[in-house]
């Protein structure tokens, strides 16, 4: 195995040294090598049900990539997802409920985290400890301090840590973040964020019941509250109840505030946040999280404005979701079918020439997946690494923070605290249940 992970280092630094680009498009273009036996990657999946199977089948896709592994607290997702792996021509991977026994195997050479949020920060520190790259599911994860410890775990053991912001994969998105950079726009004054879902009102509520057949709930609770089983807690609809997942803002908002964190260039927190929001059209639902929220991040010379309504799914620009880039000549509007150009101006005279519309290929994923591959086979950069997730999650966390608190939040980066409310700023670190300990590095 040692001879095994010495090859991969190497290939890595040789690829490193003939100049490999690094650009989205040559990762997408250019095909990664199969250098024989020795240039298998190993893989293994932690929260099988959803997107972290989706996750993985674009991972297998990669030349010699193979799945030993898969784990999950639900049997029935264990078994219908190994049956799919065979059926799809794979191995027969062993199947575990526990994470810490994929992280013991030194065969594994990486681990894709599909967990709910709350279960994301222990397996990547672990895995990061145990010398494992890690493509963990957005958000990063569930709190502030939990995305901090994080960054420190992935830096210190060097691991490649690639979030799943598969927008910074896609060629469309690209092209419309260096539109916004080559300064047609004029002067940028607001950045805007939306997302209106069905989803984020909630369901009608349900009595508490028995925990399924073949699920050890107690292991899907990990550090969170202990609480009876409800299904509306349980499988889909988790991310409405803030112990497991932070509503629409950490779901959908980290995706569109990364692209504008991306624009315009941001490599810090905001000067302050504010927010305003509440159940105001699902009180009788079992949610949470606010289905109407409005979040405003300060910023140097311009403003940033997430804002979402769940049940209804009608938005600006007949889009439900997207982010727009407000200039002096044009507005650029996005979302993942296309960007398009609004010149300012009139009949007799334009700001600036119109754009035809730009579509989407629809590749960002198959493309993240590939980034991530070649990147722990030959050291190419990630698209989406962990900075970038670390920073697009501590704005979506700290608008989850000024609502629950009604204060303005001010983050001091060096010290990792609020600085401007006690009330908020306890609201950074979750309170782990025992035997469950918050992770040091």
């Amino acid at each position: 195995m040692s001879d095994r992970r010495s090859f991969l280092r190497t290939s890595a630094a040789a690829a490193a040294g003939l100049g490999v680009s690094t650009s989205i498009s040559a990762s997408v273009l250019s095909p990664s090598g199969v250098l024989g036996a020795s240039d298998r990657i190993t893989v293994a999946l932690i929260g099988a049900r959803n997107q972290g199977w989706w996750d993985l089948e674009d991972l297998l896709k990669q030349p010699n990539v193979v799945c030993k592994t898969l784990c999950d607290v639900d049997d029935s997702v264990l078994q219908e997802k190994g049956e799919q792996l065979v059926k799809m021509g794979h191995q027969k991977p062993k199947i575990t409920m526990d994470y810490r026994t994929v992280l013991e195997d030194k065969d594994i050479d990486a681990v894709v985290i599909g967990t709910p949020d709350h279960w994301h920060c222990l397996p990547l520190v672990e895995a990061c400890q145990a010398g494992k790259h890690v493509y963990v599911e957005k958000p990063l994860a569930n709190s502030v301090a939990e995305i901090n410890v994080m960054l420190d775990a992935a830096r210190k053991y060097n691991s490649k840590v690639q979030v799943g912001q598969q927008q910074r994969s896609g060629a469309h998105w690209l092209t419309a973040i260096d539109f916004v950079k080559s300064g047609k726009l004029g002067t940028i004054r607001q950045v805007k964020f939306w997302g209106n879902f069905n989803y984020g009102a909630g369901n009608m509520p349900v009595p508490d019941s028995e925990v399924p057949e073949g699920v050890d709930y107690e292991r899907w609770l990990g550090p969170a509250p202990k609480r009876p089983f409800n299904k509306n807690r349980f499988h889909g609809s988790w991310r409405m109840f803030r112990e497991y997942g932070g509503g629409l803002l950490t779901d959908w908002g980290v995706h569109l505030i990364d692209m504008g964190l991306w624009a315009m260039d941001v490599k810090s927190a905001p000067l302050s946040v504010q927010a305003l929001g509440g159940n105001f059209a699902s009180r009788e639902r079992a949610l949470e999280m606010p289905d109407t929220l409005t979040v405003l991040y300060e910023m140097d010379g311009y403003n940033m404005i997430w804002e979402h309504n769940g049940g209804v799914e009608t938005g600006p620009y007949d889009q439900n979701y997207g982010v727009k880039f407000i200039g002096s000549n044009g507005t650029l509007v996005a979302d993942r079918d296309k960007w398009r150009i609004f010149p300012e101006g009139n009949d007799q005279e334009q700001r600036m020439e119109a754009v035809p519309e730009q579509p989407s290929d629809y590749k960002s994923h198959l493309n993240h997946a590939e980034n991530f591959i070649r990147a722990v086979r030959y050291g190419v950069p990630l698209n989406a690494e962990i900075e970038f997730g670390h920073r697009s999650a501590l704005y979506a966390h700290l608008g989850n923070i000024a609502n629950w608190s009604n204060d303005r939040v001010v983050y001091d980066e060096k010290s990792r605290r609020i600085t401007s409310s006690e009330k908020a700023n306890a609201l950074i670190t979750p309170g782990y249940r025992a035997p469950w300990k918050f992770p040091s590095v």
